[in-house]
């Protein structure tokens, strides 16, 4: 490690699932130095990264205070920073039920949300011709983890999903919702009249200060 920060995150500047780390590891103050993968070039698959994580993905983080340990899959990655590094559980719950609840809507969206998004995202930008049937069926399975969002939220008195705060299980959340209405269903739905409770959730989260600071820097990398 040269560069002197606790962890090194191995990313993408427009992969969703590397961001969400980002942000977490800035709402606990934890310092991180970002290292930007060229997918083009295919460096995710290569060493030094493929060394770290086997699966060729990202992102995948290294604890320099913890003997270089290594960690990769996004969700799992959150667990880990919460359960080591936020004593005060700032992102996370006390409650027992609670905490199953938390790991509970971190499957759903890493096996509900993320899959289905990635897959309308490739159909809607980067299949090298149109598929209408496949672009139609992610979108609607885009609609319909939505829908789900938005009436467990329209439910909750706090508007987040467990705890009554923010916690890593909203968090996990908020970069694929981002691609959702930006990208996969712009011209297509309106979020904030069709979901509004799913809407102020992710209006909410997006006035958070360290989302706020990395949606500049994520800009600021895409110029």
């Amino acid at each position: 490690m040269s560069h002197g920060k606790q962890f090194t995150l191995y990313t993408h500047f427009g992969g969703p699932n590397g961001w969400k780390v980002a942000i977490v590891l800035e709402e606990l103050g934890l310092t991180y130095e970002s290292v930007y993968l060229d997918f083009a070039k295919g460096e995710q698959k290569a060493a030094p990264h493929v060394d770290l994580n086997p699966n060729g993905r990202i992102p995948t983080l290294v604890d320099h205070h913890n003997g270089d340990f290594v960690i990769w899959e996004s969700n799992a990655i959150l667990l880990y920073l919460v359960d080591k590094y936020d004593p005060e559980k700032k992102l996370t719950v006390a409650d027992d039920k609670d905490k199953f609840t938390v790991i509970q809507w971190l499957f759903f969206q890493a096996s509900g949300q993320g899959p289905y998004f990635g897959q309308a995202t490739w159909f809607t930008r980067y299949h090298p011709e149109k598929v209408p049937s496949a672009i139609e069926r992610y979108q609607k399975e885009t609609l319909r983890v939505l829908s789900v969002l938005d009436g467990v939220l329209a439910k909750s008195p706090s508007g987040y999903l467990v705890g009554g705060k923010p916690t890593i299980a909203d968090l996990s959340f908020y970069t694929w919702n981002r691609a959702a209405i930006n990208s996969i269903l712009k011209d297509v739905a309106d979020e904030q009249k069709q979901f509004p409770a799913f809407y102020a959730w992710q209006e909410k989260l997006e006035a958070r200060h360290s989302i706020k600071k990395l949606i500049e820097v994520q800009a600021g990398l895409r110029k």
